[in-house]
């Protein structure tokens, strides 16, 4: 991926917004892959002609093989402030997750305690209290049923990490292609049916009421017929 085929959803003096590609980082790691936050740069700088680099600031990230919308502040007013929105769980976010096995109830909140381990880069989701544990809470609904696949529309409300993938596999509804979560297989290209579909803002800067929607990837079959479907 490069500056060239960066999908810009949403674009102003404060703010840009990206519909990340799975398989791209959002900041550098021990890999050493170049990462969408130098995407950006790059593109600001040649899209304004800055004789220096551009300020990002990252105020919140999606997993590696997660795809979707990722918010990016051009000004440190903005980050510090969309930095403060997102902690106070004033930003509002959606995400599609595909799944094989239907949930039981066609919508439901969900609440565990997640216990992360860091070696294995992984969460697991517990029905009660363990020692070191987080409370996650999420809430879902069926949106879409396909012959073999199921469409359900999450709105997370806490940010841990690998929340949906963990509680979602929790209830036996392991992302597809989520191997690492329980699902039997991965997809081709190393993705997973997870996807960061729209999020809902007061501007940090202008206090104007913001939403952005990031369409799902269209080059993949199952994307392609929940999109055909929808």
């Amino acid at each position: 991926m490069n500056q060239t085929n960066l999908h810009v959803l949403f674009e102003d003096n404060h703010l840009i917004a990206i519909n990340k590609p799975s398989g791209v980082l959002i900041q550098g790691d021990k890999t050493g892959d170049k990462p969408l936050s130098e995407i950006v740069k790059e593109y600001l700088v040649s899209k304004y002609s800055k004789s220096g680099e551009a300020y990002l600031g990252v105020p919140h990230r999606i997993d590696r093989p997660t795809s979707g919308l990722i918010l990016f502040a051009k000004t440190s007013k903005a980050l510090v402030r969309l930095n403060s929105m997102f902690q106070n769980k004033e930003i509002e976010k959606t995400y599609w997750a595909v799944v094989k096995q239907k949930p039981k109830e066609d919508s439901a909140t969900l609440i565990h305690h997640l216990l992360r381990n860091p070696q294995k880069n992984k969460s697991v989701a517990h029905a009660k209290e363990v020692k070191g544990s987080k409370e996650a809470e999420l809430n879902y609904k069926v949106l879409l049923s396909l012959d073999n696949y199921h469409l359900l529309e999450v709105y997370p409300k806490t940010g841990r990490h690998h929340q949906i993938r963990s509680q979602l596999a929790a209830i036996g509804c392991p992302i597809k292609g989520d191997v690492k979560y329980g699902f039997n297989r991965t997809n081709a290209d190393a993705s997973i049916h997870l996807h960061a579909r729209s999020i809902s803002f007061i501007h940090p800067v202008k206090k104007e009421k913001i939403k952005i929607s990031a369409p799902p990837p269209s080059k993949d079959a199952v994307w392609k017929a929940i999109i055909k479907n929808r």
